[in-house]
Formats: C-alpha cells, sequence, structure tokens
C-alpha cells in the first residue's frame, strides 16, 4: 500500500466527515463541520496507523476508538431538567468514526454510502417538524 493511498484515505475521511458536519453547522448544533471533519480523520488515522504502521490488531484499535468517542459525544450531550439537547449530534459523531474506521481499512463505497444515509437521516428531522 502506498503512501499516496493512505494519504488519500485521510482526505476523504475528511471530506466526508466535513459533509455531516456542514449539516450540523447549518443546524447551529454544538459539534460542526470542523469537529465532524476531525473525529472522522482521526478514525482512519488511527485505523490506518494500526493495520499500516505497526502489528497490532485492528480490532482493539477500532473498539478504543469507538470508547474514545463516546467520551466525546457525552460532552456533547447537555441535560436541563427535562430538557436534554445534544443526542443527535453525540450520535452523528459516533457515526462519522464509524465512517473514517471503514475508510480506514480501505472501504471508500461503504463509507461513502454510510455518509449519504447519515445525511438523509439527519435531514429527516426538517419532516418531523414540519408534520400538522
Amino acid at each position: 500500500m502506498s503512501e499516496i493511498e493512505l494519504i488519500a484515505r485521510l482526505l476523504l475521511s475528511a471530506a466526508l466527515g466535513s459533509l455531516i458536519g456542514l449539516e450540523r453547522e447549518l443546524a447551529q448544533k454544538i459539534a460542526g463541520l470542523r469537529t465532524h471533519s476531525l473525529v472522522c480523520f482521526g478514525a482512519c488515522l488511527f485505523t490506518v496507523t494500526s493495520i499500516y504502521y505497526f502489528s497490532a490488531d485492528p480490532a482493539r484499535i477500532a473498539s478504543a476508538i469507538v470508547a474514545g468517542i463516546g467520551f466525546i459525544g457525552a460532552g456533547a450531550i447537555i441535560a436541563q431538567r427535562e430538557h436534554i439537547q445534544g443526542v443527535t449530534t453525540a450520535a452523528s459523531l459516533w457515526g462519522v468514526a464509524g465512517i473514517g474506521l471503514v475508510i480506514g481499512v480501505g472501504g471508500y463505497l461503504v463509507g461513502l454510502a454510510a455518509t449519504v444515509i447519515a445525511l438523509v437521516i439527519l435531514g429527516s428531522r426538517r419532516l418531523e417538524k414540519s408534520k400538522p
């Protein structure tokens, strides 16, 4: 595997994370374009590093990424008495970490499909609010 292809994976993961982050940014949520892009990029970077530069078990790295994202997601959730906000943003951060992981192992089409699915799900918020 050439370093050019590894760099392409990193760039693609940052771009796909940015698309989801842009939706969150436009919805004026706490974590936006940069955060989602960095989470997706970071997950891809850790995955690529574990597979191609160390002899570590990639599944262990993946599980560590998922656990770490849980802490970031928890920081995005704000609870005030009976009102909780940030759950969808926390879930989107978890999702972009998964996208970064799959891009890191070379699953370009799956990563792209997951991004489209996430954008459709996030866009469905507008449909929910437009109900009478």
